[in-house]
């Protein structure tokens, strides 16, 4: 009977320990603010520059930031907090004033009428 308790013991161990192993490629997606091609170019650099992101591509129409880590290296939080101090918000980290004012002026995706004009920019290359 013990010898039986110990194998199950052992087993659920085994499994509870293989669940938590952290994945040397795994694939994420986050959602940053942008609103351009150099908005594009700041995201990508700040992912890529993380520790333990090996691929970053972000899209600017569905501001998805796509990625490949090793989450033994990183995390996801730490990717955000990297990206936000380029001055880009995601769901979980914004980005302070400082950071925010200081990306180039048609990249303030805070402000409206930016958003308008780079609308009205992708409607006059169709």
């Amino acid at each position: 009977m013990k010898k039986g308790l110990l194998i199950i013991f052992t087993v659920l161990l085994t499994v509870s320990v293989n669940a938590q192993k952290k994945k040397k490629n795994a694939k994420v997606s986050i959602e940053v603010d942008g609103v351009c091609m150099m908005c594009k170019k700041r995201i990508e650099s700040a992912a890529l520059k993380t520790k333990g992101v090996k691929f970053a591509s972000w899209n600017v129409k569905t501001h998805a930031l796509s990625m490949i880590i090793d989450e033994r290296k990183t995390d996801v939080k730490t990717v955000q907090k990297n990206v936000a101090s380029v001055g880009h918000d995601t769901k979980a980290i914004k980005a302070t004033e400082k950071q925010y004012n200081a990306v180039h002026p048609c990249c303030k995706y805070r402000e409206d009428k930016v958003i308008d004009d780079h609308k009205n920019e992708g409607e006059k290359k169709s």
